[in-house]
C-alpha cells in the first residue's frame, strides 16, 4: 500500500480486514507503519535495513491515545538514528527482554529459587521429584546460610570453595560433595539465562575424596533389628537415657512404616519404590508387583516376585488405609494422595536403630546387605540376576546395548527363586521360622 501521511483522524478511522492484517506506511517518516490487525489491534512498527543490509521491523508501540502519531514518529527517529549509528532495534529489545527477565536473580537465593521453579516444571533439565527433593534438602541445609546473601557477581571460584571448606571444617563430608554438584549446577542454570558469562566452577575438583559407603549388617544386627520392627515392644530407650526420663522408655514407629521397612528386608528394592507402592501396581493373586518405569532409577519398568510372606505384609499394610480413600499403599499421614516420604522412612530406621543400639545403619544399607549376601556362598545367586532383581541396568558381561535394547525379559522365574532363597536365609537369621 502507497505512503500516506499519517494522521490522527485516519488512525481513529481505520477499520480492519477480516482475515488479514494490513499496514499503513507513514511518507514523513520512512519505516514508519501502523498495523492493524484483523481483530482489530493497531500497533506501530518500524522497518530498517542496518549497515551490513538485513532488514528488520521492530515494534515501537499500541496505537492509543497516549502513543499516537507524533509519539510513533518521535520513536521511529529514535530508532533510526540506533541503525545510523550501527545498532539493530530489534536484536537490542531482544536483549533488553531477556536481561529484564533475568532481572531479579541478583542474589545466589533468587537463582536457587529460580533454578528449583524451571527444574520442577521441566523447562530446564528435568529430574525425578525425589532427586529435586535431595536437591532442595542439600541447599535449605547447607548451601543457604553461607551463600544465600551474596550477590550472583560475587559468586567465585575462590568463594564457593572457602564456603565447602567451612562445611569440611564442621566435619560434613559427603554432604560437602553434594553441596558442591548442586551449586555447579545451579550456577550452569544462571549461565543459560545469560545471567552470568561463564560458570565459576564448573571444573573445581571435588573438595572431599568420594568414599563409597560399604555398611553391612551383621547377623545379630539383622535379628536386632527385624526384632524391632515384628515386636514394637522391644523398641526401648537405651537404659542409659531411660533411667533419666519420666515418660515411659518405648520408642514409637508407626506400624505402616514398620510394615514398609520390612518389605525393604524382603523384597531389597529402594526406600521409594517401596513407599510409592500402589494398588494398580499390585497382582497380589499371582504374587507380582510390577514398578511403572517412571519410578524407577533405571527408566525402565520392574518386575518384582512376591512370596507369601511378602503378600501377607501387604494385605496388611493395605487392611491399616482401608477406611481411607487412597490408591497408595503407604499414605501420606496427612495427605492420601501422595506416599510417605523418604525422610520419614530414614527417622524410622534411625529410631529402631538407636533402640536397638546399633550405630551407622542407613535404609540403603538394607539393600546393600541382602545383594551382598545374595551372592555370597550362603546363597549362590549369579551377580546377573541379582542386578535384575536389585532392578539395575547390568548388561551381566554382554553389550550393554543388547541388554538395554534387545533384551526385554523380565526374569520373573529367575528373580522369584533368588528372592526366595534370600528370604529363606533371612527367616533363619532372625529365626522367624519356616514360611
Amino acid at each position: 500500500m502507497p505512503a500516506a501521511k499519517l494522521t490522527r483522524a485516519f488512525c481513529e478511522a481505520v477499520k480492519p480486514q477480516e482475515g488479514r492484517q494490513v499496514a499503513y506506511a507513514d511518507s514523513d517518516v520512512r519505516g514508519l507503519e501502523l498495523r492493524v490487525s484483523g481483530d482489530g489491534r493497531k500497533t506501530w512498527s518500524f522497518r530498517y535495513r542496518t549497515r551490513l543490509g538485513r532488514q528488520g521491523r521492530v515494534t515501537l508501540g499500541g496505537y492509543s491515545s497516549d502513543f499516537g502519531v507524533l509519539d510513533a514518529r518521535a520513536a521511529a527517529r529514535r530508532a533510526q538514528v540506533q541503525v545510523d549509528d550501527g545498532g539493530d532495534p530489534a536484536q537490542a529489545l531482544r536483549v533488553a527482554k531477556i536481561e529484564a527477565s533475568t532481572e531479579h536473580l541478583k542474589t545466589f537465593a533468587d537463582l536457587a529459587d529460580a533454578y528449583f521453579t524451571a527444574t520442577e516444571a521441566g523447562r530446564y533439565r528435568p529430574k525425578r521429584a525425589s532427586s529435586l527433593g535431595n536437591e532442595r534438602a542439600v541447599y535449605r541445609v547447607h548451601i543457604k546460610g553461607l551463600l544465600g546473601r551474596l550477590p550472583l557477581e560475587v559468586i567465585t571460584r575462590r568463594v564457593v570453595k572457602g564456603a565447602l571448606e567451612r562445611m569440611l571444617d564442621a566435619g560434613v563430608t559427603s554432604q560437602a560433595l553434594r553441596a558442591q554438584a548442586v551449586v555447579r549446577q545451579m550456577l550452569a542454570y544462571a549461565v543459560a539465562e545469560e545471567r552470568l558469562p561463564f560458570n565459576p566452577v564448573v571444573d573445581l575438583p571435588p573438595v572431599a575424596p568420594s568414599r563409597p559407603r560399604s555398611r553391612i549388617y551383621s547377623d545379630e544386627e539383622l535379628r536386632a533389628i527385624w526384632t524391632g520392627l515384628q515386636r514394637p515392644e522391644a523398641l526401648r530407650i537405651p537404659d542409659a537415657i531411660a533411667s533419666q526420663r519420666r515418660d515411659g522408655a518405648r520408642v514409637l514407629v508407626g506400624p505402616s512404616m514398620r510394615l514398609a521397612l520390612s518389605l525393604v528386608f524382603l523384597l531389597l528394592q529402594r526406600r521409594n519404590e517401596v513407599l510409592g507402592m500402589s494398588l494398580p501396581e499390585l497382582d497380589l493373586k499371582h504374587g507380582l508387583w510390577t514398578i511403572p518405569a517412571a519410578r524407577m532409577k533405571s527408566k525402565r519398568p520392574h518386575a518384582v516376585p512376591l512370596s507369601p510372606w511378602a503378600v501377607r505384609l501387604i494385605r496388611q499394610a493395605i487392611d491399616l488405609n482401608r477406611d481411607r480413600q487412597t490408591q497408595y499403599v503407604f499414605p501420606g499421614r496427612f495427605d492420601d494422595t501422595r506416599p510417605m516420604g523418604g525422610p520419614a522412612m530414614n527417622l524410622a530406621l534411625n529410631a529402631v536403630l538407636w533402640a536397638r543400639e546399633i550405630e551407622d545403619g542407613t535404609v540403603h544399607d538394607i539393600r546393600r546387605t541382602g545383594s551382598t549376601l545374595m551372592t555370597s556362598e550362603r546363597i549362590g545367586i549369579a551377580p546377573f540376576i541379582r542386578s535384575k532383581v536389585l532392578g539395575h541396568n547390568d548388561a551381566g558381561g554382554g553389550a550393554q546395548v543388547s541388554a538395554t535394547h534387545y533384551d526385554a525379559n523380565s526374569y520373573v522365574g529367575e528373580k522369584r527363586r533368588a528372592l526366595e532363597r534370600w528370604q529363606d536365609l533371612l527367616a533363619a537369621i532372625v529365626a522367624e521360622g519356616p514360611l
